[in-house]
């Protein structure tokens, strides 16, 4: 198919050395004017190497142009074949050769946007990069539990996903020190790891933002005393190893032999069990001062708070009753 466009443009080439001047304008002009097919946005992708005739190709094969000798002339007569730059361009429908060649030569690469949602595990971020149209996942191996932070990340079709992970560890540890040197006194984590650990808890424990500081304190005040934790997700986590349980957590996960059954053990488990988000770390790192001990959910998708054991239990019993008549 190259072959025969090469001898298409050598032929049109010819053609123009024995036309002269006038026709050879009038071409020019026609070909920047010209309007490709296509009625929708297109991303015109550039690879590292690529040279004009298969830039062209990929032109016409997405819609931009008509054929691809209205690109590669047009890129002749205007000198602008050694100017294409690689990357990814996006091109609105209605866009005409002049302006497409305009595009391409400025360079300025469209952005993808990955989104990274808060509380996601490692292995849930592999798989959401692996599925991520535009990324080269070779050499991609999944981090340290909670060295990630979420965020809205953009980047380069072609760049590699090994090189975005780096970008979240990279954020999600400057995060940490930063809020660390400002931490509240007083606090129960002894280390940024602890407070990476409790915040990954504190993320999985409620979505709801105004939440998050009420229960890194009772989380704390636990710890102070000497309390078990007893949170569900690192129950959950000990299970699936950062993936979806798929059922409710059980009396037999409830009563498992894990470092992250904290119904079982005493302290934080040995790892974070997510990655947390700027909110939940900066709870941890100055909780509320509360003396609540005990939270459980409203059946609104919050909770309610209690200082002992009776209020809890109480509070419990509201729950399962608006549960089972729902």
């Amino acid at each position: 198919m190259i072959r025969n466009r090469l001898f298409t443009y050598g032929m049109i080439v010819i053609f123009l050395l024995f036309a002269g001047g006038t026709s050879f304008f009038a071409l020019k002009t026609y070909l920047l004017q010209q309007v490709g097919p296509v009625t929708s946005t297109q991303y015109l992708y550039i690879k590292p190497g690529e040279g004009l005739l298969r830039v062209a190709s990929t032109a016409e094969n997405i819609g931009l142009v008509k054929v691809a000798w209205h690109f590669s002339l047009a890129a002749k007569f205007t000198s602008s074949e050694r100017l294409l730059k690689a990357g990814e361009y996006e091109i609105p429908a209605g866009t005409n050769v002049a302006r497409l060649l305009e595009i391409v030569k400025a360079g300025r690469s469209y952005q993808r946007r990955l989104v990274v949602p808060e509380g996601f595990s490692v292995v849930e971020v592999d798989i959401l990069l692996r599925q991520t149209f535009g990324l080269n996942i070779e050499g991609l191996s999944v981090p340290q539990e909670g060295s990630l932070l979420p965020e809205t990340y953009f980047f380069n079709r072609g760049e590699t996903a090994q090189a975005l992970v780096g970008r979240m560890q990279a954020g999600q540890d400057a995060y940490l020190k930063a809020l660390w040197e400002n931490r509240a006194e007083g606090i129960v984590v002894k280390s940024q790891e602890e407070a990476l650990i409790l915040a990954s808890i504190v993320e999985k424990e409620t979505g709801v933002s105004s939440e998050r500081a009420t229960i890194a304190a009772v989380f704390q005040n636990r710890l102070k005393r000497g309390m078990r934790l007893q949170s569900d997700p690192t129950v959950i986590y000990g299970v699936t190893a950062g993936r979806a349980l798929g059922r409710p957590i059980s009396k037999a996960d409830l009563q498992a032999d894990s470092v992250y059954n904290t119904y079982r053990i005493s302290g934080l488990p040995p790892t974070p069990i997510s990655n947390p988000g700027k909110a939940a770390i900066e709870a941890v790192l100055h909780p509320e001062k509360v003396p609540y001990l005990y939270f459980v959910a409203d059946g609104k998708g919050g909770h309610v708070f209690a200082n002992t054991l009776k209020q809890h239990n109480r509070n419990v019993r509201a729950w399962r009753r608006l549960r089972d008549s729902s």
